[in-house]
């Protein structure tokens, strides 16, 4: 089971990707959201934003989150790393109900070319 520690390095790589991302994908998560990530097996949320194409963490709190963020996560934190070293994939991920994903229709489409 993949630790804390190992999640939140898993976000800090993630928003690193977003940066480096080529133009289109950089431009499509040049948002500003609220954002949440509720790691299930380990019960804790990391909050923040999805801001100028990086994850800023603001926060670890325990349990599922207390705030409704504008696009919200939630996995298991093994998913989570895998999802970000390119074990997993996102599709295949979010369609066997293993990653979850919730938000305006809106930030759905435009997540959807970088996921």
């Amino acid at each position: 089971m993949a630790t804390i520690e190992e999640c939140r390095e898993a976000l800090d790589q993630l928003s690193g990707n977003l940066a480096r991302a080529e133009s289109g994908v950089r431009g499509a998560a040049a948002f500003d959201r609220s954002l949440s990530c509720h790691i299930t097996d380990l019960d804790r949320t990391f909050t923040g934003r999805l801001q100028d194409g990086r994850i800023r963490v603001d926060a670890l709190v325990p349990g599922p989150p207390a705030e409704k963020a504008q696009i919200r996560l939630a996995m298991t934190g093994d998913d989570l790393v895998a999802l970000v070293s390119g074990d997993l994939k996102f599709a295949k991920a979010w369609a066997s109900g293993r990653v979850r994903l919730e938000a305006g229709v809106r930030d759905l489409l435009r997540l959807k070319s970088l996921l």
